[in-house]
């Protein structure tokens, strides 16, 4: 993927290496991905998704090759380089179909480390087992939304199958941009354009009927992105999408039910599923202070005055603007899910969000909760004054702050 996810720009600023990522779209593995680019009339070599050994093996059976592939599926890029905790190098193999049992033994199962899943992993839960296809040519080509041009954007590269981003660094001069306008949708000139730059050898007209279904599905499905590595031609000249990652837009989840029903939370860090559920915005940090805000403006600015003072956040939580109590208590839960936690600092600007509301939440989570860790409670805004005599009458060991500067340093000498 050319864009970066939240917790990956934040790097710089905080001087702290996150290990997590935010999602803020869905996701889809490989094989779902692939099922739903068929049904839009799209090229797929022909796969069959294994949860067990016997699963995998009759797949393979089903098949009927001498040799087949198998992929690990995970929700993240560099399956076929990446290395998997027993030892086990590449998620990606072409094997013969009796080797499929004791591959899939050992990939199922296992966490499987890429370039994009963090140093944690992603765990192997299903192995797509894919028909060995006769590729001649490999391509890159996907469909953003694209700020700048304010609308979907082709990318198209005459190279594919390895890292697009180190292509993008090695060789920008191949990679081909085409902006789409979204009222009509990519031209022929367009598609000749992304047709040219990958410089398919088959017919051109099939090739273009491939990149304009690619695009209606990017469309009709409400994606995010459709990234497709490699889009490949066989010996025939045919496009064939011989891989696929698609991204949907949350806020499509209504109108696109049965896509969104195949979320796999697994792949996902917990605490991230348990903040969706109170409708809370979280990312995981590799910090030791933990963050409680309203507003994502705020949240990235108590985490840079962390830094400045000498901490490291451990995470971005955003309350909102609306946030009960319940929401508080569980919003207190998934901070101190993290063992790396030592101290919390709740910085709250109450405009629609109430202080009294805060400080009726921090003292429900602290009591329901027993706290072990320090809680440094900085409020400011609406009904200020009654929370912070909630705190003071709460009779809990609370730290409060006049102000963000002022909190940030109790904070971190709180670990001290």
């Amino acid at each position: 993927m050319l864009f970066r996810h939240l917790s990956k720009a934040l790097t710089p600023r905080l001087h702290a290496r996150p290990t997590l990522t935010t999602i803020r779209h869905l996701n889809l593995h490989e094989y779902q991905s692939a099922a739903i680019m068929k049904s839009c009339g799209i090229n797929v070599p022909l796969g069959i998704a294994a949860h067990t050994v016997d699963e995998a093996i009759a797949a393979a059976s089903q098949i009927g090759d001498s040799e087949v592939v198998i992929k690990s599926q995970i929700l993240a890029g560099g399956r076929g380089l990446g290395i998997f905790t027993s030892g086990l190098e590449g998620g990606v193999h072409i094997i013969k179909s009796e080797q499929v049992g004791e591959y899939a033994g050992k990939m199922l199962g296992g966490t499987l480390i890429t370039k994009q899943s963090g140093p944690a992993g992603k765990p192997v839960n299903t192995v797509l087992i894919a028909k060995k296809m006769n590729l001649v040519k490999e391509f890159y080509f996907s469909i953003l939304l694209d700020r700048a041009s304010g609308g979907p954007v082709m990318i198209a590269c005459s190279e594919g199958g390895t890292s697009i981003e180190d292509l993008a660094h090695n060789s920008p001069e191949k990679i081909i941009k085409v902006p789409v306008d979204i009222r009509t949708g990519p031209s022929d000139a367009d598609l000749t354009k992304v047709v040219n730059g990958l410089g398919v050898s088959g017919d051109v007209t099939a090739a273009k009927e491939q990149i304009k279904a690619l695009y209606n599905l990017f469309v009709d499905k409400d994606c995010t992105m459709v990234e497709v590595n490699p889009l490949a031609e066989d010996a025939d000249g045919n496009l064939i999408a011989a891989d696929a990652k698609i991204g949907f837009d949350d806020n499509a989840a209504f109108r696109q039910k049965e896509i969104h029903g195949q979320r796999d939370s697994s792949q996902e860090d917990p605490r991230e599923v348990a903040a969706g559920k109170w409708d809370l915005n979280y990312i995981g940090l590799d910090g030791n202070i933990g963050c409680m805000v309203n507003g994502a403006g705020l949240a990235m600015s108590t985490m840079d005055i962390i830094s400045l003072k000498g901490g490291t956040p451990a995470n971005f939580l955003d309350v909102g603007g609306s946030a009960n109590v319940d929401q508080i208590k569980a919003a207190f839960e998934i901070i101190t899910a993290d063992p790396s936690v030592k101290a919390i600092l709740v910085n709250i600007f109450g405009g629609i969000m109430k202080c009294d509301i805060i400080a009726e939440g921090i003292v429900q989570a602290s009591r329901d909760l027993e706290l072990k860790v320090p809680v440094v409670v900085r409020l400011e805004g609406t009904n200020v004054e009654k929370g912070q005599q909630i705190l003071k009458d709460s009779g809990l060991a609370l730290i409060t702050a006049n102000d963000l500067d002022d909190a940030a340093e109790k904070a971190v000498a709180s670990l001290k």
